[in-house]
């Protein structure tokens, strides 16, 4: 059982592919303690390893070795039904390209995964959501209705409407010029601190990852350095 400030810890994580002197070393012994409700970056070139990392993190792949503990649960130990179910109800994604549903609504996509899991939307806490993000007068359009910026807020919306133990963030402003990428990246950093939530973003930009409140630099499959964010 981890401290109860630590929400996803990580210890000896590696993952490499082939054998032999073709054999990659994706990651190479990560070892990380990701604190509740700080906003953490992970940053790194293409190659380093952080989309490995923070797939290993979501439980969307599997270790080859090392283990991660999310709360107290070990994502080793479940089953691929068990680990979807817990996807689904305690880790919410934030994709590059969104990965909205075209044929249904904004309010449609931010509600889909708790209607998946049968479970009733708080609407209540989602409005708070929504009016945070100012999504309020796109509720009824369709995603293709909408810009960059606001496709990647409806996807921020659905990510913290079920309520997750953890957000993962892969390069959420990928597809966003500059001053829409900073408003993004401010508004994770205010959902963080308005509903106490925990955020982990990767990143390959310095810039963006000045926001948030910690910085990890991962080279080669290995933490290379770790450090409290600029002021």
């Amino acid at each position: 059982m981890m401290s109860t400030n630590m929400i996803l810890r990580a210890r000896g994580l590696k993952k490499y592919y082939g054998e032999g002197d073709t054999q990659v070393r994706a990651l190479d012994g990560i070892n990380l303690d990701i604190e509740r409700g700080k906003f953490t970056a992970i940053i790194g070139t293409s190659g380093s390893g952080k989309s490995t990392l923070l797939n290993m993190l979501g439980g969307l792949d599997t270790p080859s070795a090392g283990s991660i503990l999310v709360g107290n649960t070990e994502l080793s130990k479940l089953s691929s039904e068990e680990a979807t179910i817990f996807r689904r109800k305690q880790i919410g994604f934030v994709f590059q390209n969104y990965n909205l549903i075209p044929v249904l609504s904004v309010w449609e996509n931010i509600i889909f995964p708790i209607a998946l899991d049968g479970r009733k939307p708080d609407r209540k806490f989602i409005m708070r959501i929504v009016n945070l993000l100012g999504l309020e007068k796109k509720l009824d359009s369709l995603p293709g209705m909408l810009s960059g910026g606001q496709q990647q807020r409806a996807a921020i919306a659905r990510a913290l409407a079920s309520k997750p133990s953890i957000i993962l963030a892969d390069e959420p402003t990928g597809n966003l010029d500059t001053k829409t990428s900073d408003d993004v990246i401010g508004l994770l950093k205010m959902t963080s601190k308005k509903f106490s939530q925990t955020i982990v973003m990767i990143t390959h930009n310095p810039e963006i990852a000045r926001m948030a409140d910690c910085v990890i630099r991962i080279e080669d499959g290995k933490i290379a350095a770790q450090q409290e964010a600029y002021e």
